[in-house]
C-alpha cells in the first residue's frame, strides 16, 4: 500500500490516510487483526471470515470441527480470486505494518482537538449537533428539535446505536452482495466452459462428417471414370470398325476410277483390231467390278450409345433424404436393402419418403451401378 503517495496528493494528510486505512467490507478503520491477501490488499479478520463463510456456507469454521479441505472467495476490492487451505482466513498473514498505522493514526487523532464543522450541525438550529435519530422520520436530527421542534412528537434513539446498527446491516448486505457476485461469477465461468466445449464438440463432428462425404465424392468419381472408360473403349471399337470400312470401299473406289478411265481410252482406240484385243477382258473387269465385291456394312443403329445411360434419379433421391442418425438406424438400413432386393421399385419408394443415412447411401450407390 503506497501510503506516501497518496498522502502527497492530498492536502490534508490525515483525511488521506484514514481513506486507506477503510476496510472495504465494514467501511470503517481496520479492526485488528488485520490480514493481508495474496493480492495485497487488506481486510479486517472478523469481515474476511464473514465473506468467506457466505461464499463457503458447508465449510466448518473454528468453533466446531476442523475442515480438512479449505475454500475460496474473491477480494472485494479487486475480484481476484483467494483459494484458502484447511485453516480458512486463519491462515492469511497478519499485516502488522497496517496495524501499527492504526495505532499511531488513533494516538494522532486523540491528541489533536475537533475541528470546526467536522460534526454535522443542525439546520434549524444551527448551534447544536445532530447527536439524535428520529426512528418515525428516518432522519438524524438534534435534541432542541426533539425538545421543541419539528420532532417532539416523534420516538428517537441515541445516534450512535442507529449508526453501529445500520453499519452492521450495511456491512452484511455487501457481504452477502459479495457472496452472491461469486455464484455469479462460477456460473459465469460454468457458461464459459460449455461454449468452449460446444465449439470443440461442433468442430469435431464437422470434420468426421467432413471426412465421410469426402469418401463420398471419391466413390463417385471412381465409379465416374469407371463408366467413362467403357464408353470410351466402345467408341474406339465401333470407330475402329467404321474406318475399316471406309478403307475398304476407298480401295474399291479406286479401283473403280482406274478401270473406268481405261474403258473410255479403249473407247478412243481407231483400230478395230487393236480395240478387240482388250475390249473382252476390259468387259468382263467392268462386269465384274460392276456385281461389286461384298463388303462389310453397319446395322441400322450402330451409332447409337444409349445403352449406356445410367438411371440415377432415385440415387438423387437418397442423396436429398441424407440425414443424421445413429450408426444402428443405418446398419437396420443396409439390411432393409438387401432383404428386398427382388422389390427394388417398391424399395425405391419407401426409401424416398425417409432419411438415408451416409453409410447405407453408399451402399445403394454401389448396388445400382451394378
Amino acid at each position: 500500500m503506497d501510503y506516501k503517495s497518496s498522502l502527497i496528493q492530498d492536502g490534508n494528510p490525515m483525511e488521506n490516510l484514514e481513506k486507506q486505512l477503510i476496510c472495504p467490507i465494514c467501511l470503517e478503520l481496520f479492526t485488528k487483526p488485520v490480514v493481508i491477501l495474496p493480492c495485497q490488499h487488506n481486510l479486517c479478520r472478523k469481515c474476511a471470515n464473514d465473506i468467506f463463510q457466505a461464499a463457503n456456507p458447508y465449510w466448518t469454521n473454528r468453533g466446531g470441527s476442523m475442515s480438512m479441505s479449505g475454500g475460496r472467495f474473491r477480494c472485494p476490492s479487486c475480484r481476484h480470486e483467494v483459494i484458502m487451505d484447511r485453516h480458512g482466513v486463519y491462515g492469511l498473514q497478519r499485516n502488522l505494518l497496517v496495524e501499527n498505522i492504526i495505532d499511531i493514526y488513533k494516538q494522532e487523532c486523540s491528541s489533536r482537538p475537533l475541528k470546526k464543522g467536522s460534526h454535522p450541525m443542525c439546520k434549524e438550529h444551527e448551534d447544536e449537533k445532530i447527536n439524535i435519530y428520529c426512528l418515525t422520520c428516518e432522519v438524524p436530527t438534534c435534541s432542541m428539535c426533539k425538545v421543541f421542534g419539528a420532532h417532539k412528537s416523534c420516538e428517537v434513539a441515541p445516534l450512535q446505536d442507529v449508526f453501529q446498527g445500520q453499519k452492521t446491516e450495511l456491512s452484511n448486505c455487501i457481504s452477502m452482495l459479495v457472496a452472491g457476485n461469486d455464484r455469479v461469477q462460477t456460473i459465469i465461468t460454468q457458461l464459459e466452459d460449455s461454449c468452449r466445449v460446444t465449439k470443440e464438440n461442433s468442430h469435431q463432428v464437422k470434420e468426421a462428417l467432413s471426412q465421410k462425404f469426402d469418401v463420398l465424392y471419391a466413390i463417385l468419381d471412381e465409379k465416374k471414370s469407371e463408366l467413362l472408360q467403357q464408353i470410351t473403349r466402345e467408341q474406339e471399337e465401333k470407330l475402329s470398325f467404321i474406318e475399316v470400312l471406309i478403307q475398304q470401299y476407298q480401295e474399291q473406289l479406286d479401283k473403280s476410277t482406274k478401270l473406268v478411265e481405261t474403258a473410255i481410252q479403249s473407247l478412243d482406240e481407231p483400230g478395230g483390231a487393236t480395240f478387240l484385243l482388250s475390249a473382252k477382258q476390259l468387259i468382263k473387269s467392268i462386269v465384274e467390278a460392276s456385281k461389286g465385291c461384298q463388303l462389310g456394312k453397319i446395322e441400322q443403329g450402330f451409332e447409337n450409345m444409349d445403352y449406356f445411360t445410367v438411371d440415377l434419379d432415385h440415387v438423387a433421391d437418397t442423396l436429398r433424404a441424407i440425414d443424421f442418425g445413429t450408426d444402428e438406424a443405418e446398419e437396420e438400413v443396409i439390411e432393409e436393402e438387401d432383404q428386398d432386393e427382388e422389390e427394388s421399385t417398391e424399395r425405391k419408394e419407401e426409401e424416398g419418403k425417409k432419411p438415408i443415412f451416409l453409410h447405407s447411401f453408399i451402399h445403394l450407390l454401389f448396388h445400382s451401378t451394378t
